[in-house]
């Protein structure tokens, strides 16, 4: 005769959303949980007390169930390495909202799809950055932002600062930038006199 799994229920809200857990918690209590760890925290966060308490206190045969996949985590790699957790507790893994169960052969192959597909998706993202860096160096670009002002503009302002025609207020308001802008703007400028000299 089979033995019932023991159902622990796993809610989690944001901090500052205006929502409680108590829909989770319904749909988890009506699922058959008879535990729920309820946590108000990011779904980004892994430094999470609740969660870390459940994956600790799981037992062989558990199996641990949330309303909707991202309320374990919304980042695919803490969840791959959660699901990793629970495993190892030789417990196994429910989501309602997405009927994905581990403790069948089904649930388990699309877990693994999951996987496999986030495995692809950071090696399409290391090739999209690859490629990206490889174009701005073709290009000529170092890295960083590109500058706001052109060389000569740079250089109207340092002379019109330098020789008191304008202000630096006035400079920065001509040209859309700050004070402390155009102030490094006329130390390098004044740098540049002095080493020329």
């Amino acid at each position: 005769m089979d033995t019932i799994p023991y159902l622990i229920g796993y809610a989690r809200v944001s901090k500052g959303e205006e929502q409680s857990n108590v829909a989770q918690a319904r749909a988890l209590n009506a699922a058959g949980c008879r535990r729920v760890f309820e946590e108000t925290a990011s779904g980004g966060r892994w430094d999470r007390p609740k969660l870390h308490e459940m994956i600790g206190q799981l037992r062989e045969g558990d199996v641990v169930v949330v309303w909707k996949l991202d309320r374990l985590s919304r980042s695919l790699k803490d969840l791959l390495h959660i699901m990793d957790r629970i495993e190892a507790a030789g417990a196994g893994f429910r989501s309602l909202t997405e009927a994905i169960d581990t403790t069948s052969a089904a649930g388990r192959m699309m877990m693994q799809m999951v996987g496999s597909f986030a495995e692809f998706e950071r090696a399409m993202i290391r090739e999209r950055t690859s490629a990206g860096l490889a174009q701005a160096r073709a290009e000529g670009r170092i890295g960083g932002r590109r500058r706001k002002l052109a060389d000569k503009q740079r250089r109207e302002i340092a002379e019109s600062v330098t020789s008191g025609r304008k202000s630096g207020a006035e400079m920065a308001r001509l040209y859309g930038v700050s004070e402390p802008t155009v102030s490094r703007i006329v130390a390098a400028y004044r740098q540049q006199l002095g080493e020329a000299a």
